[in-house]
């Protein structure tokens, strides 16, 4: 009994192990659905890239934006919360993400939310955050400072 308890003990521990460090299957899969990718990679960034106006990102991140609690502060995808996510939420510091996805892809799921890749199937634990969290604007910001995390 004791055997068999001590298996289940330790299969379940691999499961959430599993679940806790599940990596997106694809980074670079587009979350907008097919129908609206065109218009958000249609979409500029109105906000110059400056150092100040990414400091002004970090503090939205890091603040009322919440986006830390599953990207973390390093924008690697390893929030306090990203444990519970599967799939993880995205790692800026990858530089295939940041080749593969616009500004405006960006800013769609953050005023849409992702339901997973092509904006279809399980949700993703990324809500919207334009409206109930920040501003528009303060998104463009948002991206800024989620660009700057590219390489690192």
């Amino acid at each position: 009994m004791l055997l068999k308890s001590g298996v289940l003990a330790l299969s379940l521990c691999v499961l959430v192990a599993g679940r806790v460090y599940a990596e997106e299957p694809n980074l670079t899969a587009s979350r907008v659905p097919i129908d609206r990718r065109a218009a958000a990679q249609a979409m500029k960034n109105p906000v110059p890239k400056t150092p100040e106006n990414i400091a002004k990102g970090k503090a939205i991140f890091e603040g009322k934006g919440s986006c830390h609690n599953c990207h973390g502060r390093s924008g690697k995808g390893d929030g306090p919360t990203a444990k519970f996510l599967d799939p993880s939420p995205r790692n800026f510091t990858n530089p295939e993400f940041h080749k593969n996805r616009t500004d405006g892809e960006m800013h769609w799921v953050i005023e849409n939310g992702s339901r997973g890749p092509n904006g279809t199937g399980i949700p993703t634990g990324m809500l919207s955050l334009i409206g109930p969290l920040i501003t528009e604007e303060e998104a463009w910001y948002v991206i800024l400072y989620e660009r700057s995390f590219e390489g690192k």
